[in-house]
């Protein structure tokens, strides 16, 4: 096989693809949680990923055997003619009577309006939730009068330090995710399973994908970690966050150190999408995201 490989001869996601895909990505300068090589990399398993280039665009199909989706293609405008290619495709070599492109941003929706030709439906359980940094970090304000509260009450009761994430601190943050999956009873939920392999990703590959951490000792045990990159030039985004959910206010309490000692020169911070699970939506609405960074599904007219 040629490499790159060219449409419409995909190839599995592997971590060696990263020093192609990755530069692509940063100049496109994405908004979407989605387009890191980071997160296509370590949910490579849950969505069958495989990738291409079409042209100067980098292509990522999502090849369920049932489902198969493209992800919307990376690179320069125009592409509204590349993405009915793409459906075309869907339908003619993978058989969807509805083929679609799911997650796809204010970008390539506008791009696609102005073309014509095709369906446009907002995908809400998608929308990232995009916050000030400045806000996380200080808290300030009647409307984060609970998070306050959480994180002084764990200040007073806990004796506790907040170190950068290092090599030397893997081993501790794969035990606390068991930890956390045993708690939650991750093995009779299909999506906290395939949560659990992206983390597990995550640490594994830690170096190899250049990320970002930090971990909170409680009484000298690791009990929090978080893991995060540059999404683009005003933004981060943070992966993975995980504590221990038995210890009040530890999840204010990373979260505000990882801001405060790594990103507080980025004004914001994507922590990524809901995925319509209610419990989920509320606990990011309880902090007060600055907008929505909408996605949206693309069909043929």
């Amino acid at each position: 096989m040629t490499y790159p490989p060219l449409f419409p001869a995909f190839k599995p996601l592997e971590l060696n693809d990263r020093d192609i895909i990755h530069p692509r990505v940063q100049t496109y300068q994405p908004t979407t949680s989605e387009l890191t090589f980071t997160n296509l990399f370590i949910w490579r398993k849950t969505y069958h990923l495989s990738w291409c280039l079409a042209g100067d665009c980098l292509v990522f199909l999502s090849d369920s055997p049932q489902d198969p989706w493209f992800f919307p293609p990376v690179g320069p405008s125009p592409r509204a003619d590349l993405c009915r290619e793409l459906l075309t495709w869907l339908k003619s070599e993978r058989g969807m009577s509805d083929p679609r492109l799911e997650r796809v941003d204010r970008r390539l929706r506008e791009e696609a309006a102005k073309a014509g030709g095709f369906r446009i439906d907002p995908a809400r359980e998608h929308f990232d939730y995009i916050y000030a940094t400045a806000d996380l970090i200080s808290l300030a304000g009647g409307k984060y009068h609970s998070k306050r509260n959480h994180l002084n009450s764990f200040q007073r009761a806990h004796e506790h330090t907040y170190e950068a994430l290092r090599p030397k601190h893997l081993p501790a943050c794969l035990d606390l995710a068991k930890k956390w999956c045993e708690i939650k009873r991750c093995e009779e939920d299909m999506s906290l399973m395939e949560e659990w392999g992206a983390v597990t990703e995550a640490l594994n590959h830690f170096q190899a994908l250049d990320l970002v951490g930090g971990v909170v000792f409680v009484e000298d045990r690791l009990e929090a970690f978080t893991v995060g990159e540059k999404l683009n030039a005003d933004t981060t985004v943070i992966h993975v966050e995980k504590a221990n959910p038995e210890i009040r206010g530890l999840y204010a309490a990373i979260n505000q150190a990882f801001l405060e000692q790594v990103w507080q020169e980025l004004p914001w911070v994507n922590r990524e999408q809901d995925l319509g699970e209610a419990g989920l939506r509320q606990a990011k609405l309880s902090y007060h995201p600055h907008h929505l960074e909408e996605k949206f599904t693309l069909r043929l007219a």
